[in-house]
Parts: structure tokens; sequence; C-alpha cells
């Protein structure tokens, strides 16, 4: 493992969240490459998330079990998604649905994602990386949901979306930033 000395990521502590959209293809890219940085990363996911990459990858990728529900605990003996929130240094949410955003804009706690984000303490980081189709990144009710959470949380770090090819089979804003994007955003946070 590299040292902290070295890189900034070593022994750091990275929560990673999914929610749910084509994105979450790219998210077991960024568990990867932040586990090879020496980042200890631990995985969250809603339920959404599970339909379109499988808490196995995820949890063979970061080396710990991955929580799916409120309901599910791992080594912790208190609440798992406060002990999470509290464990972690950096809360980093990708891809970052346009449901999340309003969820966490009006302080809706109904999903493991949801509940840790509203648990992370006020000085810690909290990173989105928006994906969603163009037509619902240009929507004015997800951009007033972005901007009550920019006016909220004085923790939040955004990363991206980018222009580029999307699921739906066009080409437009809200493209989930790449892995290395998000994986260096998270290092400057974590600076």
């Amino acid at each position: 493992m590299p040292d902290a000395a070295a890189n900034p990521l070593a022994d750091r502590r990275v929560l990673v969240a999914l929610t749910g959209g084509i994105a979450c293809y790219k998210t077991a890219a960024l568990v990867s490459r932040l586990v090879q940085a020496g980042a200890d990363v631990r995985v969250i996911m809603s339920e959404a998330a599970t339909r379109f990459i499988t808490p196995l990858t995820l949890q063979s990728l970061s080396g710990h079990p991955v929580l799916m529900s409120i309901w599910d605990h791992d080594d912790r003996p208190d609440s798992q998604h406060v002990g999470l929130a509290r464990w972690c240094e950096v809360m980093a949410i990708a891809p970052c649905s346009a449901d999340m955003i309003g969820k966490l804009a009006a302080g809706l706690t109904p999903d493991i994602v949801s509940l840790t984000a509203c648990a992370l303490p006020t000085e810690s980081p909290l990173l989105l990386a928006p994906a969603m189709n163009a037509d619902m990144w240009a929507n004015p009710v997800v951009q007033r949901n972005l901007a009550t959470l920019r006016d909220l949380l004085p923790n939040l770090v955004e990363v991206g979306p980018e222009d580029g090819w999307q699921a739906c089979r066009t080409s437009g804003g809200g493209r989930m930033a790449e892995p290395e994007a998000i994986r260096d955003a998270v290092r400057d946070v974590l600076g």
C-alpha cells in the first residue's frame, strides 16, 4: 500500500454511495481506483442501484460488505448509517440521481444513501457526481434542488456532470464524470 506522504489517499476513509442509474458501472472503476490508491473504501447502495450493478462486484473491489438497506448490519455496534457517516472522511455519491438530489434537498431519508448523507457530520465533505439524462439535468426542479443543496451544505462538492453520449442514445449534459475525475476530487478534498 502507498504511504500517506507519497499519496494523500493512503489509509483515508472513503464512503462511496450509489443510486440508481446506468452510470453505476463507472462506480466499480472508481472504487477500484480508490482502493488501488490505498484508501479504505466502504460502499452503500440504494435498492435502485442494485438493478444496474451487483453488490458482490463492489464487495469484491472494496474488500468490505456492501450495505443496501437501512436494516443491513456490518461490524459496527451502532446504527449503521450513523456509524458509517462518522467513520468516513468523505462521502461520495456516484452516481447521484435526480431522485437522490431531490431527497437530499427535501431532507427525505427513506433509503441507506439518503439516511447516511443526513447523518454526515457538518464538517465532513459530501461529494456529488450527478448522472442523468440531459433533459432531466436541465429540468428546473433538479436545478432548484441543487441550488438548495448548495445553499444549505457548506461541505458540498460537485464533480460534473459532463457532456457526452448517454444511454438514452443522445448526447448532452448530465453524463457522470469519469472515475478518475471523481477520484481526483476525493483526493483534493482530503488534501
